[in-house]
């Protein structure tokens, strides 16, 4: 190693491993101010606290079943959640600590639901010396008492997949739909001031019938609102298991066959706001995930191709760009304003997609009735719903931005005057003009006429007077149909 490279590696070992800039990931590190909404639900601090939510609450369910032998009075429950609801960066540590090298009297666990049921444990033990834990009676509990039904008959995939939807759930509803709504808006708005901008449309890449810029907006915004319907129902429906090591209620069968076990998961899994699942092996099937991946993709493809679609605008220069004040477009060429956003946006949504299908695929599949390499996978949702976050947030940034250029667009219009060609065979057709398709062919096909060569043609043509009119009337910037009406059928 040379001087410069060791000084260089002693620079960045010199960074606190919290510094954005010494991040693995840019998720964490380039964009992490845009990554951050996420944190409370992606990141492991988020995940140990949502396993703490579901032991305790399980513990709490447990205690209202008439078959066990201890009771929880409300004060006492109140507690207990309080040490999930006020989960913060010591208790974290301490997790990881009991995890990973002991702490508390205890030895490092080495699994990551265990170290969440010693650090239980530990919480318990401080709310027995606080006088806080009662039972029914009043009677103050011994904290010890209670350490058999902390995860009693529990696998650690009954707590990590309710943990995983937990968190999962209210980041897509508080976090990625939010954003992706906020682009929606930014469509609908774009859609409603420029309705009537009249502009040459583009099917195969070559001119088209025209069209308006706002109506274009129009369609991805209600493509947009109704591929986030879809991820809504999705997120929705998200469902959990709590059934045991195989799925069959085996050691909650075995300690009280008394107790209706299916009914209390079913109602168990229900009050965390999660459908429930009655069949799987030791794993959620995870159906209910995949679905969801896939809905988010299906956002992300009609973002995909609006980005796609905005570069071009700009540069055909039917968009324009407003400059940021001090922003380099370019290192070489100070001129530039380049559609960063977009390419962005592009990236991003683009990355995002290649995990959501790798997902979605892998999370449905596993060996017999169990396997654990989904656990790792998993561990990487928070980072694609990350990849979406930025992609939504690039986008909007990039439609606030441009501004339509209209002279532009009808100066294209005006260049283009077959475009008409298409009105003027259909309204021959209309006269019973049997050969209007092949007349308007022959002036327009593979050559460039103008609207005088048009207006040449209409004077040949033996039709009214009243249709000849009809035809010279017809210009490209006025031959939109309806355009601007369907803007308003973004709604529906």
């Amino acid at each position: 190693m040379t001087d410069d490279s060791a000084s260089t590696v002693a620079a960045i070992d010199g960074l606190s491993r919290s510094d954005p800039l010494a991040a693995v990931s840019p998720l964490d590190g380039r964009y992490a101010s845009r990554t951050a909404p996420l944190s409370p639900y992606a990141s492991e601090a988020a995940l140990m606290r949502a396993r703490t939510r579901v032991e305790v609450e399980y513990l709490i369910e447990l205690a209202a079943l008439d078959a066990t032998p201890f009771v929880l009075d409300d004060e006492t429950a109140a507690a207990l959640r309080a040490i999930y609801a006020d989960f913060d960066a010591e208790d974290a540590r301490l997790v990881k600590a009991l995890e990973v090298e002991g702490a508390a009297g205890y030895a490092a666990t080495n699994h990551d639901v265990k170290a969440v049921e010693y650090f239980l444990r530990v919480r318990l033990d401080e709310l027995a010396d606080a006088g806080t834990i009662a039972d029914g009676s009043g009677t103050v509990a011994d904290a010890e008492a209670l350490y058999p039904w902390i995860h009693f008959g529990l696998t650690s995939e009954d707590v990590n997949n309710l943990a995983n939807r937990l968190l999962v759930k209210p980041a897509v509803s508080e976090v990625i739909l939010p954003a992706a709504r906020e682009v929606r808006d930014a469509l609908v708005d774009l859609a409603q001031e420029h309705r009537d901008t009249p502009m040459l449309a583009r099917t195969h890449g070559q001119p088209a019938t025209p069209t308006t810029f706002g109506k274009e907006m129009a369609v991805y915004a209600a493509r947009l609102g109704r591929a986030l319907g879809r991820v809504a129902v999705a997120n929705g429906d998200l469902s959990g298991k709590l059934a045991g090591a195989s799925g069959t209620y085996a050691a909650h069968e075995a300690a009280y066959p008394d107790v209706d076990w299916q009914a209390f998961s079913a109602s168990f899994v229900r009050g965390l706001d999660l459908e429930h699942t009655p069949l799987a092996t030791q794993v959620n099937p995870c159906d209910d995930l995949s679905a969801l991946f896939d809905a988010l993709r299906g956002v992300n493809n009609v973002l995909l191709d609006l980005d796609v679609d905005a570069w071009l605008y700009v540069s055909d220069r039917y968009l324009g760009q407003e400059a940021v004040e001090g922003e380099t477009g370019s290192s070489t060429m100070p001129h530039k304003v380049n559609p960063i956003d977009f390419e962005n946006s592009e990236g991003n949504l683009s990355k995002a997609n290649s995990d959501l299908a790798f997902l979605g695929d892998y999370v449905t599949s596993s060996r017999l009735q169990r396997d654990l390499s989904d656990s790792t996978v998993k561990r990487n949702v928070g980072a694609a719903l990350a990849h979406c976050l930025i992609g939504y947030g690039k986008a909007e940034n990039g439609l606030a931005k441009v501004v339509p250029n209209e002279t532009v667009m009808r100066e294209e219009l005006a260049a283009t005057p077959e475009v008409i060609g298409e009105a003027v065979q259909t309204i021959l057709r209309r006269e019973g003009d049997t050969d209007a398709y092949e007349r308007v062919k022959e002036l327009t096909r593979g050559r460039s006429v103008t609207l005088d060569d048009f207006r040449d043609l209409f004077d040949e043509l033996d039709v009214d007077e009243d249709v000849r009119e009809e035809l010279k009337a017809l210009t490209p910037a006025g031959y939109t149909g309806v355009a601007d009406e369907l803007v308003d059928d973004i709604d529906e």
